[in-house]
């Protein structure tokens, strides 16, 4: 059966569902294909040796900082990575020509920002003819060496025109690009079920007909989430503290005038958004489109602290006028009262984008199976292209 290999990693969160969302709704489906995930941490640290050394995986440390709310500095520390991955180029591409002659996909898809250099030239040097395939988890790219890099003969999958035009500057022709309408979403977003925000509301002992705010940043939460609380002391919020337990245990432990609730982490976070009428949170891609494909109109920050492939994010939210970007905390009180007032202006701006990307990609996926022209597949060292890179690599 013809495999299609997902690759992620766990920094974020947003490349794993993305890879879960593909290959859950490939399955569906019941396409003809055996889609397996690859995690490239595993891949390139087969032995754990840093978690042996460090005492935590690689992704760890940054989705800590993301706990924290500790994300100045990173377009600089970013730089620092990608030197990093640069000057173990040789290394990786020898572990990664080994890993794909041992599984032998006959499509791989990046769904990782950083690496696409290396997986690229892996999976040309090991499986000549295999198609490679960058889907952009990100609304836009943060040019150089982030998602997309110039001169690999490859499709870029881009979820908004400025990611497209990225693609176009880096040279990049119409027929290796393809754009979707929006971020990849699980597809449970798309299965609408019963309307039962009132009962849901009340068994969370929130108020069924008071204006409801979602508070969301990621599945690592932040520690801003207990400012936003205290700042919006007379609104109604459901506050989602995803994995972060100990965040949840201070959140309950707020004395407010308004109701509120407080969630851990879930896998139904389309039930939990239905109970909200705003949203609330850092400019996550996945989660604006997860709160605008639902209806909830955006409130968001945008400063020095914002990551900065999430800084287009709260662009494309003023472009599409589905929320309102602050440069701080401190204008969110009458942001909220603003949102509030214009609900149903907003909830139309939602309603004109229909993100269907997670049912276009295995389309595109389809396509390029049937115009691959890749002969039975060799093991690494049986292509001169391969042999090639494994001698440079080991050398």
């Amino acid at each position: 059966m013809t495999a299609i290999d997902l690759v992620y990693f766990n920094a974020g969160g947003g490349h794993r569902a993305a890879a879960l969302a593909l290959q859950a709704v490939m399955a569906e489906q019941q396409r003809p294909w055996t889609v397996r995930l690859v995690n490239l941490t595993q891949v390139l640290d087969p032995n754990g040796s840093f978690r042996r050394v460090m005492g935590f995986d690689p992704e760890d440390f940054y989705n800590r900082r993301l706990q924290k709310g500790w994300t100045l500095g990173l377009a600089q520390e970013l730089k620092l990575l990608q030197g990093m991955i640069r000057l173990t180029h040789k290394a990786s591409l020898k572990l990664l020509l080994q890993h794909w002659a041992r599984t032998e996909p006959d499509l791989v898809v990046s769904l990782v920002p950083n690496f696409n250099r290396v997986l690229f030239e892996s999976v040309g040097g090991a499986l000549p003819g295999v198609p490679f395939v960058t889907v952009l988890t990100d609304m836009a790219d943060h040019p150089p060496h982030f998602w997309i890099e110039p001169g690999q003969d490859q499709t870029i999958v881009c979820g908004t025109t400025r990611a497209l035009e990225q693609a176009r500057a880096a040279g990049y022709n119409d027929s290796q690009l393809v754009l979707t309408s929006g971020m990849v979403l699980r597809p449970s977003f798309y299965r609408a079920g019963p309307d039962q925000r009132v009962e849901r509301r009340g068994a969370l002992g929130l108020d069924p007909s008071r204006p409801t705010g979602v508070v969301m940043f990621g599945g690592q939460g932040s520690q801003q989430m207990l400012r936003i609380a205290r700042d919006l002391d007379g609104v109604q919020l459901l506050l989602m503290c995803g994995r972060n337990e100990a965040l949840a245990v201070e959140a309950r432990k707020l004395q407010r005038s308004a109701p509120d609730a407080v969630l851990g982490f879930t896998d139904d976070v389309p039930a939990a958004l239905h109970l909200g009428d705003f949203f609330i949170g850092k400019p996550g891609p996945g989660s604006i489109s997860e709160a605008v494909h639902l209806g909830l109109p955006v409130i968001t920050v945008c400063n020095a602290w914002t990551m900065p492939q999430e800084r287009y994010n709260a662009q494309w939210i003023t472009e599409q006028g589905v929320g309102m970007v602050l440069r701080s905390l401190d204008a969110l009180p009458a942001a909220v009262t603003a949102t509030i007032g214009r609900l149903p202006a907003l909830r139309a701006a939602t309603a004109r984008i229909d993100n269907r990307a997670v049912f276009e990609i295995p389309e595109v996926l389809s396509g390029l199976l049937q115009r691959s022209a890749r002969p039975l597949a060799q093991p690494v060292v049986a292509t001169a292209l391969g042999a090639a890179l494994l001698r440079a690599a080991s050398g």
